[in-house]
């Protein structure tokens, strides 16, 4: 594999694989980091990270590449194959705690890494409010109306 830096020891056998393929997928297209980040919106650092098993790439930069590399159909499906099976088995920083038994799947979001996540907050209780104000404003429209109708007779 050319002049590729060695990937991480210990690395799962799912994310060696899948990171493997990516750099012969990238050498076959026979462009530069520069050019393929030109290609296909992920820049250059991120394919750095990429390529060298630093961070898992989100789907569509999978994709993306197939793309380039005119991967389509069953070819380019194999390598979503991988990233799913990568991903799953893809180690977490060790200040990232594991996910819970039964938690959802890698949400695939392409600006964000997992690990840069932020905890789901719930959204603010605002339909408590929504009720008395609703109340208020319609006892206000029936006042206006019984008024306008004494006034005009």
């Amino acid at each position: 594999m050319g002049g590729w830096q060695p990937l991480p020891e210990g690395l799962p056998a799912e994310v060696r694989h899948f990171v493997e393929q990516l750099r012969l997928l990238k050498d076959g297209t026979g462009l530069s980091l520069v050019a393929l980040g030109a290609r296909t919106a992920y820049s250059k650092s991120s394919w750095q990270r990429y390529l060298n098993a630093v961070q898992p790439p989100p789907r569509q930069a999978v994709a993306a590449l197939c793309r380039v590399a005119g991967l389509t159909g069953a070819d380019a499906e194999r390598h979503t194959v991988r990233w799913e099976l990568a991903v799953q088995a893809w180690p977490r920083p060790a200040n990232m705690p594991e996910r819970p038994p039964g938690a959802g799947e890698y949400e695939d979001d392409p600006t964000l890494p997992w690990w840069d996540r932020p905890e789901e907050e719930p959204a603010p209780r605002r339909h408590g409010r929504l009720l008395p104000a609703a109340v208020l404003l319609l006892l206000a429209l029936l006042l206006v109306a019984v008024v306008g109708a004494v006034l005009l007779g």
